[in-house]
């Protein structure tokens, strides 16, 4: 009977007519409408006009079939959410964002940098400028690579919630049902801290390509990183005098973002 009484009440705005679960499940989906929106029990209620309980049962469908996260009190878009042409729009406003800035940080180092987003355990390859002729570089755009051995996976990694990268890892280990995708979780925690440390800069020394290094940094919206850019080098190169510069793009990107696009 309460069953019954909780689906009648979850009524269409234009008449009285019981919603579909279809109806109900794109309304909480609206709710996380930004690349890493994380939202309370509570926020989707409020968004959705849903009942607390009919909200709480179909988040929790929605995480089993990993279309989000759950992470302790928030929920967040899950892997196959982040991977649909739905993001196509945010990455559109973020490389349109970073890539005057991108260029010039290419022509002041010499070097090659990267625009990448996260998606799951992967980072994914917006954009890049520069690189030399004959450089191991193994980076193009639309390109996948493991998030947890670039410095650019590790800054985003670094801007969120320690339960929100568990979460990620094991929903991608629970999709391929194979082993799990990084070997040392407790390793990756520790050096997302010193990452944090460092006011978010990353640095990578031949964990994805032998002999060469990246200096990263996270993008960020008030919903927390959206994106990273990475400076990448030969792995003898010094790297501190790239460290301030990598900071300034990405803040400098940051800023972009919340100004609007009339700013880029």
């Amino acid at each position: 009977m309460t069953a019954l009484l909780e689906k009648d009440s979850d009524v269409d705005t234009r008449g009285n007519l019981p919603l579909s679960m279809v109806e109900r499940m794109t309304l909480i989906m609206e709710a996380f409408d930004k690349p890493l929106a994380r939202l309370t029990l509570d926020e989707v209620t409020r968004h959705t006009g849903l009942p607390r309980s009919t909200a709480h049962r179909i988040l929790d469908q929605l995480v089993q079939c990993r279309w989000l996260i759950h992470a302790k009190t928030h929920y967040s878009l899950g892997s196959r959410a982040l991977t649909l042409g739905g993001r196509e729009l945010a990455q559109h406003e973020l490389r349109s964002a970073a890539s005057g800035v991108l260029q010039a940080l290419t022509y002041r180092t010499g070097a090659c940098t990267h625009l990448v987003t996260l998606a799951g355990t992967e980072i994914y390859y917006l954009d890049m400028f520069g690189g030399r002729p004959g450089a191991r570089l193994s980076s193009r755009v639309g390109g996948r690579a493991p998030a947890h051995r670039t410095a650019a996976g590790k800054a985003i990694m670094a801007g969120m919630a320690p339960e929100y990268v568990d979460n990620q890892i094991m929903n991608a280990t629970r999709s391929t049902g194979s082993a799990p995708v990084i070997d040392d979780v407790d390793g990756l925690h520790r050096e997302l801290a010193r990452i944090r440390s460092r006011n978010g800069l990353a640095v990578e020394r031949g964990q994805l390509i032998p002999g060469l290094a990246c200096v990263g940094a996270a993008i960020r919206t008030d919903d927390g990183p959206v994106g990273a850019l990475s400076v990448a080098v030969r792995a003898d190169a010094p790297l501190e005098p790239l460290a301030p510069l990598v900071l300034h793009a990405a803040r400098t990107i940051s800023d972009a973002l919340a100004a609007g696009p009339a700013t880029w």
